[in-house]
């Protein structure tokens, strides 16, 4: 008996397990450098204002991965693409721990993320080839709740790891796991290559220039673009603002991110649902909405409108992650619902890379916003967001275009 539409079958629920983990694995090889910002500055003499420049050596390189991607990765069988790329990323990420100063750690990110970028683009592939569009919402709700897992989990034991046994030993945890995952993946996903079978059916595009003269392409693209600047604008900066400008103290930066993830969980699971009942606009909407108040609440003033104590910065950083994850999860739906199977991959490494590229405008631009004060704290968090909460303003209206072009194909 086939099982109904709305639910997973056994062989659905085993690859999306697998997605998960890398979706874990790549975001917290991501996700753990940030935090790990003003560990890192001490130990590697990097001032504050300069970290968003590691994290944006990452993303731009991944950006770069991405376009290469975009004209090979749709040739590939899914699984080995998936493989390679994580294998590649293993190794940049555990040489991450031999940086002796600031060049030599963007040298270490800019590989990992020529790797982690296409890996990221061959999972968001796979996925959206096994699961249909009336499920998708929830199935990219599971995935991306590897996002929360890896900030309740991940990132805390990251920073513990970091204090207790050094920087260089998250690098070298991270590394192993994502070895891990590729082990994983090439015994338990099946060969995906049924994309290949459609590339000659008419209609299809055949090239990524046709593929961005599709009309809904580039406005998805610009859409993605728009909500990824605004959020990367703040995130390299998150841990050292809280920390320098909040006084929020170290040895508890992991109970921080262990409340923000567990939040976003909630969000990815509350949002995959809602965003398959009732289309993507009206979620997206209401989170942005809720996403901008949040932001001003803590960082458009200055001094801050949120309280020093401990629970206030918890509360408000929780809050943020929440906002953010639920928007993110209806942009992730949206965009999945753009591309035929047959050039699936194609346009995911294009969003893969606008995404990346906007993630390291946004980081380079903030260490332009900003400055570092004589005890440590940011200077300009007031105009930082400000620019974060105007671009993010423009989102919900490029998602109505973006679901009307798509209902309208």
């Amino acid at each position: 008996m086939n099982a109904p539409s709305h639910s997973f079958t056994a062989s659905e629920k085993k690859i999306l397990a697998v997605l998960a983990a890398v979706q874990f694995v790549s975001i917290l090889d991501f996700m753990m450098v940030m935090p790990l910002g003003p560990d890192l500055g001490r130990a590697l003499g990097i001032s504050m204002n300069q970290l968003g420049w590691i994290g944006g050596s990452y993303t731009f390189a991944a950006f770069l991965s991405g376009i290469a991607g975009s004209f090979y990765l749709d040739r590939l069988e899914r699984r080995s693409a998936l493989i390679w790329h994580l294998l590649g990323l293993a190794i940049a990420t555990a040489a991450g721990a031999l940086a002796t100063d600031f060049s030599t750690l963007v040298a270490a990110r800019v590989v990992a993320g020529l790797f982690g970028g296409p890996a990221t683009s061959t999972l968001l592939a796979i996925l959206s080839d096994v699961i249909r569009p009336e499920k998708r919402g929830r199935a990219l709700g599971l995935v991306m709740a590897a996002f929360s897992v890896a900030s309740i989990i991940g990132v805390p034991v990251g920073l513990e790891l970091a204090r207790l046994g050094g920087w260089k030993l998250p690098f070298l945890v991270v590394g192993g796991a994502a070895f891990l995952t590729a082990l994983a993946s090439s015994l338990l996903l099946p060969p995906i290559e049924h994309h290949r079978t459609q590339a000659e059916e008419p209609g299809a595009p055949a090239s990524t220039d046709s593929l961005l003269s599709q009309g809904v392409v580039p406005i998805s693209l610009f859409l993605a673009s728009n909500a990824i600047l605004a959020t990367f604008l703040l995130v390299p900066n998150l841990s050292a603002f809280l920390q320098m400008n909040l006084g929020f103290p170290r040895e508890r930066l992991g109970l921080l991110y262990f409340v923000g993830g567990l939040l976003s969980l909630v969000s990815t699971r509350f949002g995959g649902i809602w965003n398959d009942r009732s289309g993507s606009v009206r979620p997206l909407a209401t989170s942005t909405a809720l996403f901008v108040l949040t932001l001003a609440t803590g960082m458009l003033f200055d001094p801050p409108l949120i309280a020093a104590a401990t629970w206030a910065p918890v509360a408000w950083f929780g809050l943020l992650m929440f906002t953010n994850s639920l928007r993110w999860i209806s942009i992730s739906t949206l965009t999945s619902k753009v591309p035929p199977a047959r050039h699936r991959a194609r346009y995911m490494s294009l969003l893969s890379a606008v995404q990346h590229l906007s993630s390291s405008l946004g980081a380079f631009l903030s260490t332009l916003l900003l400055s570092t004060a004589a005890d440590g704290s940011l200077i300009g968090v007031p105009r930082l967001a400000a620019v974060s909460l105007g671009l993010s303003l423009l989102v919900p209206p490029l998602a109505a275009v973006v679901q009307r072009l798509i209902r309208r194909a």
